[in-house]
């Protein structure tokens, strides 16, 4: 059953299509939805959740062999634990990569990297 949490915009079928990891201290069954997302809902410690998922990660690779021609990021600006802002300037965005745009609100940033065709 697909807790009412889970299901955000998007209905039963996550645009992730991958493993999400949820570091948050409200355990609950993380269910595997449509379209290959499964969330993951821990509360072990930090640097384990980043190990389980840089190892389900493969968007690293994707950018490292320039695969992705845009990405769409949403990304909260704070790290809860010291209120703290994790991305004051995206800079140049990754390499080989742009900032095509980047709006922000107090509570979400979205960042879409785009290509540099070369």
């Amino acid at each position: 059953m697909v807790g009412r949490v889970l299901q955000g915009w998007w209905g039963e079928n996550p645009p992730y299509h991958h493993d999400v990891f949820v570091h948050t201290h409200h355990l609950r069954p993380g269910p595997a939805m449509a379209g290959g997302t499964t969330f993951h809902f821990t509360d072990e410690p930090v640097e384990t959740v980043l190990r389980r998922a840089f190892e389900a990660a493969v968007i690293q690779q994707h950018l490292r062999v320039q695969l992705i021609d845009e990405m769409h990021l949403v990304i909260a600006p704070l790290l809860i634990a010291r209120r703290e802002r994790l991305l004051d300037n995206p800079g140049e965005g990754a390499d080989g990569y742009r900032v095509a745009e980047m709006v922000s609100s107090p509570k979400v940033t979205h960042v879409v990297l785009a290509l540099v065709r070369r």
